[in-house]
Order: C-alpha cells, then structure tokens, then sequence
C-alpha cells in the first residue's frame, strides 16, 4: 500500500508530498499522521509540497482537512514550499486553506513554528 512518509524532527513532524494524491493515499496520510502527532507528542506538522506543480480543490481540501485534525491534537501546521502556480490555483479555486500558515521552505516553516509555540 503507497504511503507518504512522516519524519520526525525533534517536536516537528515533517511530511513532504512527491506524489499525486488521491482519496485513498489523502485518507491514509490523514490517519498516519493524526497516529503520529498523538504518539509522538508532536507540535508542528510541515508540511512541503515543492514538489507539486499543480493543486486541485481537493489537495486543498485535504491540507485543510488535515490541519484543522493536527489543530484538534494541539500541533500547529505550516505549508511550506509552495510554487507560485499551485498559489496562484488555490486562490482561484477560493480556497483559503484556513489556519494552515505557510512559509517558503522548511527552514522558515520550523522557525514559524518555533515562534508560534513560544
């Protein structure tokens, strides 16, 4: 079964999609790493998508989604690596991918949630 992998990084988790998502590899990262925050006590959640050039509502819909179920653990989520395309296409889409913060890469997202957790 096609998985996307979920690093540790101190009190950080860091995800970091390369693949097309579909529903059944969106819903599995959902409860891997909802599974993840809660056994590894995690407070942020990175999560890169660099490497997608193209973004559909329900890409946008899962980054939400997903957010919104870390918020409800207590961790933060910090999009980050996001190409000026897929930007432009979630604005035209009117998603506003709310209490997702986003930076432009991981280093900027870590110091994000660095600070909001101060």
């Amino acid at each position: 079964m096609e998985r996307i992998p979920i690093l540790k990084m101190g009190d950080l988790l860091l995800v970091t999609i390369q693949v097309d998502m579909h529903d059944r590899l969106a819903m599995t990262l959902q409860d891997d790493l909802t599974g993840r925050i809660v056994k590894d006590r995690a407070r942020g959640v990175l999560i890169d998508i660099s490497a997608l050039d193209i973004v559909d509502s329900f890409i946008g819909r899962m980054i939400s989604n997903t957010a919104a179920m870390a918020r409800v653990l207590d961790a933060r989520t910090v999009l980050v690596g996001m190409q000026p395309a897929v930007a432009i296409t979630l604005v035209e889409l009117g998603l506003t991918l709310h209490g997702v913060r986003t930076a432009l890469n991981v280093e900027k997202g870590i110091a994000l949630l660095q600070r909001l957790a101060d």
